[in-house]
């Protein structure tokens, strides 16, 4: 079947059908995801009826996974393998989460924009999501276009934020909603992490706002002058224009690339209605602050 790709959104989004997630790919095949991914930032696969070793063999044409996704979960605790990032409201026994379970608690902040892993020193490049029980009438996704978002910027403003170094930790978006029920092994592995504000993408040399939830700090700045202008640059990203809305089918796999993306879910009715989401993510080549190599 012949690859074929359909813009979602004037600038960001993309269909792609002729793509079988559960086989093998051709090196042509990851090729064509690669460049699809460059072009729309995220890629929609609907009928992907996959299984979970399936989804990891097919994300490892991407790159290295992430492991240990659900920081905020002890190991005794995860429904799903280390590599997989449980964004269902489900338990280990497939329960749906009370109201006051941490884990709940903690996932509250993927309603907040984010880009995905950006409080690691080495942040994500690709994150893949399958829906394999949605909902059809809440819960959407809502992905922002970070490129779009820098070329829209006044002059001075791209002078200003270029050179501009900001710190991420999972604390700092948690603690934007209440939640500080961190344990003292979990505040000293998410210690904050340098993002470089602005990033150029290694193979268009787009340039896009490096920007998350998890950023907490501006180096150099004056805490609360760099919250307000966080703030300023994340409301100027997620207006309307710059937004794609997915409205999830069952088996669709989305795909984004957390360098030139940021994204959200909306809100569902999480007590009383299943969800299983279930993303694996793919390292970036290496950390934006040359200095946290080591």
């Amino acid at each position: 079947m012949a690859i074929e790709t359909r813009p979602l959104h004037p600038h960001i989004g993309a269909e792609m059908i002729g793509i079988d997630a559960r086989r093998p790919l051709t090196p042509a095949e990851v090729a064509a995801v690669e460049a699809g991914m460059d072009r729309h930032a995220v890629l929609v696969l609907p009928r992907q009826d996959i299984d979970d070793e399936q989804q990891l063999a097919f994300s490892r044409n991407f790159g290295p996974l992430e492991e240990g996704a659900n920081s905020t979960v002890r190991a005794n605790e995860l429904r799903l393998a280390p590599a997989f990032a449980d964004v269902s409201n489900l338990d280990k026994d497939g329960a749906r989460l009370a109201r006051d379970n941490k884990r709940r608690m903690a996932s509250l902040g993927n309603r907040l924009w984010h880009s995905d892993a950006s409080f690691r020193a080495v942040p994500a490049r690709y994150s893949l999501l399958s829906g394999r029980i949605v909902t059809t009438d809440a819960g959407n996704t809502e992905f922002a276009d970070m490129r779009a978002a820098y070329d829209a910027l006044d002059a001075g403003t791209k002078a200003e934020v270029e050179g501009l170094i900001c710190e991420h930790s999972l604390i700092y978006s948690r603690q934007q909603l209440g939640f500080t029920e961190f344990l003292p092994d979990e505040r000293v592995s998410m210690r904050p992490v340098l993002q470089r504000l602005v990033r150029t993408h290694p193979v268009t040399g787009a340039k896009s706002l490096y920007l998350s939830a998890h950023i907490g700090a501006v180096v150099g700045w004056p805490r609360p002058e760099a919250m307000a202008f966080v703030r300023d640059l994340m409301e100027h990203a997620t207006q309307a224009q710059f937004v794609y809305v997915h409205r999830w089918t069952k088996h669709d796999l989305v795909i984004w690339d957390n360098r030139q993306t940021m994204h959200r879910v909306r809100r569902f009715d999480d007590l009383n209605i299943v969800r299983d989401m279930r993303r694996t993510t793919t390292r970036s080549d290496g950390p934006t602050v040359a200095q946290q190599a080591a």
